[in-house]
């Protein structure tokens, strides 16, 4: 096993992995900021504060408190709000993706150029390729 495990860390395996997970995580991190820090109260400003994160449905009678921290103490509760906030945040960040892709792409299509035509082939090319077809037949 640590044989396997040696020649599986020396096929650069380890590593690809390694910058993935770390890739990932920053990436995770500055999304993270962008959406909770300048998309959101954006948004929070647009919609009069609205806040998600604290709605719940109570699933016991005991809980009548009406914020989410204190209903969680009294018991069991459904705190859909969190969901909702996460699913918008990732509605907005997906279609922040999608637009910068897009403009990406466009901008993309914009470089890419019709191929130049191949230059004309000289007198000596056209000659024997002449010569060539002539003894052809």
């Amino acid at each position: 096993m640590l044989t396997e495990f040696r020649e599986f860390a020396m096929k650069g395996n380890v590593v690809d992995l390694a910058v993935g997970v770390i890739i990932g995580a920053a990436f995770g991190a500055i999304v993270t900021s962008l959406v909770g820090d300048i998309i959101m109260p954006l948004i929070g400003a647009a919609t009069g504060g609205l806040d998600f994160s604290n709605y719940f449905a109570p699933l016991s009678k005991a809980v009548t408190a009406t914020n989410l921290a204190d209903a969680k103490k009294q018991g069991a509760v459904l705190a859909y709000g969190s969901f909702l906030t996460l699913t918008i945040n990732f509605i907005i960040v997906a279609f922040v993706l999608f637009l910068v892709i897009r403009a990406m792409n466009t901008l993309k299509r914009k470089e890419e150029t019709k191929p130049a035509e191949p230059p004309k082939p000289s007198a000596e090319v056209v000659l024997l390729t002449e010569i060539r077809d002539l003894l052809k037949k």
